[in-house]
C-alpha cells in the first residue's frame, strides 16, 4: 500500500448552531478565528496524506465553498478530490463513494476518515497512523477517553485488548446525564466519529452487511444515490460488524456542533463567561456579536447570538434545542436558515447591506480572473458603483470597463456580466430596484460554474 488517503466529510448543514451556521454557509466552513473548522481539518490531514490524496464529500451547494477554501490554504486540487452529493445520505453512502473512488484510483489502500468540524490537538495524527497496524483486520474507530459525563456524545464501550486498543463491545447512542456517568465510570469512551479503514475491508464487511449500498455503487456510482437509503457508517456497518476496534486518542478533541460545546472550548473570564462583552454580576454566559457593543447585568448561562440579521438568546442548557427552532423557520419557509448577509458564491461573494420592499444594496466581491454568468433579470433593474479594482461589463451588445468611481444601469430584461480579469480584487456596490427582489429571478446563459 501507498501512502495513507485521508477522506474528509464536508456535508453536514449544523443547525444547532444557527444563525451562525446556515444551509448555503454552513459552519464547517465558518471562519471563526481567522481559518475555518474544514480548513484546520484538511491542514491536519496534510499529516497523513499527500494534497493528491485528500478527497472531500460534500453537498453540491458546497462544491465552490470547499475548493475555494482549499485553495486559500495554497494548495492545487486535483480533478475528482471534491466528491458533491447530489443529495445527503448521511455518512454510509459518503464515506462508501470515497472508497470505492480512492480504490479505482489507488487500488488497495489505508483510509483515514474525519469529519469537518470538531477539533482535535495536532498530536492525534500520530497516533492515527500508528493504528494502520489493524486497520487490515478490523474496521478502526477513535475513542476519546471522556474528562466528564456528557449527553451530547455516543458512547463506546471497550471489550478484549488487542495488540493496539480493544475489539469493540458495544455501541451506545447518546444517554441521558446519569446513564453517561454510569458510562464514564464504566470506562466507555465518546465516539469521536473518525475511522481508519482499508479500502478491502471497508468494501468487504460493505457487501457482506449492506448490499443494498455496495451492489448499486459499485455498479453505477453516485448515479446510484437517489435510490440508496439514508444511512450513518455507525448504523449501517459498524454496529453490526464483528470486525470493529476502538483506539483511544489522548489528544485533545471537542466536537464543535452546539454553543454549549463552543463555550466550553472558548476562554473564559474569573465568572465563567467567555467572548466580547461587557459583563457586570453576571456568570456562564457566551457571546458572539462581532461589531456590536454588548453588555450583559445580572445573567447568568445565557448563549447570545448576532450575526446582523439574526438574533439567538438561548439558555445554555437548551443548546441542543437550536436544531428544532430551525425546524420550526424551514416549516414556514423562512430563508433566514440559508442565506448570511454575506453570500459565498464560486466567483467570490457579496454581502447585503440594506434592503427595503423595493430596494437591496449589496456590496459585490470578484476575485481576480474569475466573472459572473452572462444573465438576464426579468423584474429588476441594476446601478453598479465600482468601489476598487476593474469591471469589465458585457451590457446588452457592448463591452464597456468601469475604473473606480466609474458606474453603469443594467435594465431590466437586459443581458449582462460582470467579470475582473485584473489582478486584485474587484468590489462593486449593487443597486437593485424592482417589484421582485429575490436570487431566482435570474435567467442564464453561460456560466463557468455549470449552473445553467
Amino acid at each position: 500500500m501507498e501512502s495513507m488517503k485521508s477522506v474528509i466529510l464536508a456535508g453536514g448543514v449544523g443547525t444547532r448552531l444557527w444563525p451562525l451556521s446556515r444551509t448555503y454557509n454552513p459552519k464547517q466552513f465558518l471562519k471563526m478565528n481567522g481559518t475555518s473548522l474544514f480548513q484546520e481539518t484538511y491542514k491536519r490531514a496534510m499529516r497523513l496524506s499527500k494534497p493528491e490524496d485528500i478527497y472531500v464529500v460534500t453537498h453540491r451547494d458546497h462544491h465552490y465553498l470547499a475548493l475555494n477554501q482549499i485553495e486559500e490554504l495554497n494548495q492545487n486540487v486535483p480533478d475528482g478530490r471534491i466528491l458533491s452529493e447530489p443529495v445527503g445520505k448521511n455518512t454510509l453512502p459518503a464515506i462508501t463513494w470515497a472508497i470505492l473512488e480512492i480504490e479505482k484510483e489507488s487500488g488497495e489502500s489505508l483510509v483515514a476518515v474525519f469529519p469537518s468540524d470538531h477539533y482535535l490537538g495536532e498530536d492525534a495524527m500520530d497516533e492515527i497512523a500508528a493504528a494502520g497496524r489493524i486497520a487490515g483486520d478490523f474496521l478502526v474507530t477513535f475513542g476519546i477517553p471522556p474528562t466528564h459525563p456528557h449527553t451530547g456524545y455516543g458512547y463506546i464501550a471497550p471489550g478484549d485488548p488487542l495488540s493496539l486498543g480493544f475489539r469493540v463491545s458495544r455501541f451506545r447512542e447518546k444517554p441521558d446525564w446519569e446513564t453517561a456517568r454510569v458510562f464514564v465510570d464504566a470506562g466507555y469512551l465518546w465516539n469521536s466519529g473518525m475511522f481508519l479503514f482499508s479500502t478491502g475491508t471497508f468494501l468487504g464487511e460493505l457487501e457482506r452487511l449492506q448490499p443494498g449500498i455496495y451492489v448499486p455503487m459499485r455498479e453505477k456510482g453516485v448515479a446510484s444515490y437517489p435510490e440508496l437509503p439514508s444511512l450513518s457508517v455507525d448504523y449501517g456497518l459498524l454496529e453490526v460488524s464483528d470486525r470493529v476496534a476502538v483506539v483511544p486518542l489522548r489528544a485533545r478533541w471537542t466536537d464543535l456542533g452546539t454553543f454549549r460545546a463552543w463555550y466550553d472550548f472558548k476562554q473564559h473570564d474569573s465568572h465563567g463567561n467567555a467572548g466580547e462583552a461587557e459583563f457586570i454580576d453576571s456568570e456562564g454566559n457566551f457571546v458572539h456579536a462581532p461589531g456590536k457593543k454588548v453588555a450583559l447585568v445580572g445573567v447568568k448561562d445565557l448563549v447570545l447570538v448576532d450575526t446582523g440579521d439574526a438574533l439567538l438568546a438561548c439558555r445554555m442548557d437548551m443548546t441542543e434545542s437550536v436544531g428544532n427552532l430551525v425546524k420550526v423557520l424551514k416549516n414556514r419557509g423562512d430563508t433566514i436558515t440559508d442565506y448570511h448577509l454575506q453570500v459565498h458564491r464560486p466567483w467570490g461573494s457579496y454581502t447585503e447591506l440594506e434592503r427595503s420592499r423595493f430596494y437591496r444594496i449589496k456590496r459585490v466581491t470578484v476575485k481576480p480572473g474569475k466573472k459572473l454568468s452572462l444573465q438576464m433579470h426579468h423584474h429588476r433593474s441594476e446601478h453598479w458603483i465600482v468601489v476598487s479594482g476593474m469591471a469589465d461589463v458585457i451590457l446588452g451588445d457592448r463591452t464597456i470597463h468601469l475604473r473606480q468611481g466609474e458606474s453603469t444601469f443594467v435594465p431590466a430584461g437586459i443581458r449582462h456580466r460582470l467579470a475582473n480579469t485584473g489582478k486584485i480584487p474587484l468590489e462593486v456596490i449593487e443597486v437593485q430596484i424592482g417589484e421582485y427582489l429575490e436570487e431566482d429571478d435570474i435567467t442564464r446563459f453561460a456560466d463557468d460554474y455549470n449552473r445553467i
